[in-house]
C-alpha cells in the first residue's frame, strides 16, 4: 500500500474525529444528515472530485475480490440500505472505499416518514435512535433519477412495504411491495446489481408482518414469481429468537433467493452495551450500531452453520473497525455492510476497513478473504 494512502487514511480518521464530527455533533443528525448526502451528491458529479478521492481513501487488493451471485465485488464493504433513502450516493460510493451500496429503503409509493425526531445519537453508546419509517420518495421518483445513470461498482435496490395504514391486510401489503418490484423490473435503467427485500424494519405503522413462516412464504412466493433478473437477498431482523429465524430461514431457502442479510434494528432498550441514561433520553425508534452487534454476530454464525451451503451472508451491524468486519466474515459472513460506524469514524473507514482486512488476511496466513469466511462458525 503506498504510504500517501496510508498516512491520507491516518490523517482522515484524526481530522474527523477531533475536528469534524464535534462540529457535526453540534447540530440535529437529520439535518446533518441531508447537508453530507447532498455533499456527496455533489463531489460525485465531478471526475476530478472523484479522482482525488480515489487517491485518499480508495483501498482495492486481489485478496478481496469476489463473484458472489453473479456480481463482481471489488472489496467486501458496503454501504447499507437506510442512509441513502434518496439515492444521492452512488455515483461517490467507490471514492469513499465502498465495494457496493444500497439504495433505500424505497416502496411503492412515497412516505415523509414518521414524526420527528427521526434519527439521534447515543454516543457513549456508539448508537443512533432510528425512526425514519422507509422515509422515501416513492419508486417512481428513484428510478426517474436513475433513469441515465451508470453506476461503477455494484449498486442494490432495497424494497418494502409503503408505510401506511391504509394497507389493512396481508395480502393488500404483498401486492403492495410486488407492485414495487413490478415498477423496478419494467425499467431498463438503471443497472442495479441486485435487490434487497426488506421485511424487518421495527418502525412501521400497523399489524403487518412477515416474520410468520406462512406470511414470508406467501410474500416470497409473489416476489420471485415475478422471475427477478436480479439477486434477491432477505434483510432479516436480528429480535426474533434462534428457532424463530430458523423458521424463516428455511422458508427462505425454498425460494429463488441468493442470501440473507443480518440484521435489522435493536428493539431491546436493556441490550447491555446501551448506556441506561442514553436510553431514558432516547425518546421513539431503535437502536443500530454496537447494539446490534452481538446479535448480529449470532445470527450469522446460526446461518452459517445450518444454511451456508445455500444462502450467501451479509453481515451488518455495529462495524466500526476492520476487526469488527473480519469477526463477521470469519463468523460466517461474505460481505457486510455498515451505516453507524461512518457516523463515528468518518468518510474514510471503508478504505480503512479494507486496508485492515489485509493486514488482518496476512497475519492469519490466508491467500484471500473466501479462506476466511465461516473460519470460526
Amino acid at each position: 500500500m503506498p504510504r500517501f494512502k496510508l498516512l491520507a487514511l491516518g490523517v482522515s480518521s484524526f481530522g474527523y474525529r477531533y475536528l469534524a464530527r464535534p462540529i457535526f455533533f453540534l447540530f440535529d443528525s437529520e439535518v446533518i444528515h441531508h447537508a453530507l448526502t447532498r455533499a456527496g451528491e455533489w463531489f460525485g458529479r465531478y471526475s476530478a472530485a472523484r479522482s482525488f478521492l480515489d487517491r485518499l481513501w480508495r483501498v482495492e487488493s486481489p485478496l478481496l475480490r469476489q463473484t458472489v451471485a453473479g456480481i463482481d465485488f471489488r472489496t467486501p464493504v458496503g454501504l447499507a440500505a437506510g442512509f441513502d433513502y434518496e439515492g444521492r450516493l452512488t455515483q461517490i460510493l467507490p471514492s469513499l472505499g465502498f465495494g457496493f451500496g444500497t439504495v433505500g429503503t424505497i416502496t411503492n409509493k412515497a412516505y415523509e416518514g414518521n414524526a420527528p425526531p427521526r434519527l439521534g445519537r447515543l454516543v457513549q453508546s456508539r448508537s443512533l435512535l432510528v425512526n425514519k419509517g422507509f422515509k422515501n420518495e416513492g419508486i417512481k421518483i428513484i428510478l426517474n433519477r436513475f433513469a441515465a445513470r451508470h453506476f461503477a461498482s455494484p449498486v442494490g435496490l432495497s424494497l418494502g412495504k409503503t408505510n401506511t395504514l391504509e394497507i389493512k391486510n396481508q395480502a393488500e401489503a404483498v401486492a403492495d411491495v410486488v407492485a414495487a418490484f413490478r415498477q423496478a423490473e419494467a425499467a431498463t435503467q438503471p443497472n442495479f446489481a441486485y435487490y434487497e427485500l426488506n421485511i424487518s424494519c421495527p418502525n412501521l405503522k400497523g399489524n403487518i408482518e412477515f416474520y410468520e413462516p406462512e406470511h414470508l412464504r406467501e410474500l416470497l412466493a409473489a416476489v420471485t414469481g415475478l422471475r427477478l433478473h436480479r439477486p434477491l437477498f432477505i434483510k432479516m431482523p436480528i429480535t426474533r429468537s434462534d428457532e424463530e429465524t430458523r423458521a424463516m430461514l428455511r422458508v427462505v431457502s425454498t425460494f429463488s433467493v441468493a442470501g440473507v442479510i443480518f440484521g435489522n434494528l435493536q428493539s431491546n432498550r436493556q441490550d447491555p452495551s446501551l448506556q441506561p441514561a442514553e436510553v431514558a433520553r432516547a425518546g421513539k425508534g431503535h437502536f443500530s450500531g454496537r447494539p446490534t452487534a452481538a446479535r448480529s454476530n449470532e445470527l450469522i454464525r446460526l446461518t452459517y452453520r445450518e444454511f451456508g451451503e445455500r444462502l450467501v451472508i451479509i453481515g451488518c451491524g455495529g462495524i466500526f473497525s476492520a476487526a469488527d468486519a473480519y469477526t463477521k466474515i470469519r463468523l460466517g459472513a461474505t460481505l457486510v455492510q455498515l451505516i453507524t460506524g461512518l457516523i463515528y469514524e468518518g468518510p474514510q473507514l471503508p478504505g480503512e476497513i479494507s486496508l485492515g482486512l489485509i493486514k488482518l488476511l496476512r497475519r492469519d496466513g490466508l491467500n484471500h478473504l473466501a479462506e476466511a469466511i465461516g473460519r470460526d462458525a
